[in-house]
């Protein structure tokens, strides 16, 4: 009936696991991000061209 008294209630009141590491490093990585953006950019623009010259 007794709480465990492994961590304090201030430390982790919901008792949630310990955060895991987004990387090796611990730092975001938007390397792959800003492509798959530039890409989907790039991907509207040649079907708004395409678009344009078939229906024109």
């Amino acid at each position: 009936m007794d709480k465990p008294q492994d961590d304090s209630p201030q430390d982790n009141p919901m008792r949630h696991p310990p955060e895991q590491a987004s990387g090796s490093d611990g730092t975001p990585k938007f390397g792959r991000l800003l492509l798959v953006l530039i890409s989907a950019v790039l991907l509207i623009v040649v079907i708004t061209f395409a678009s344009e010259a078939y229906f024109s």
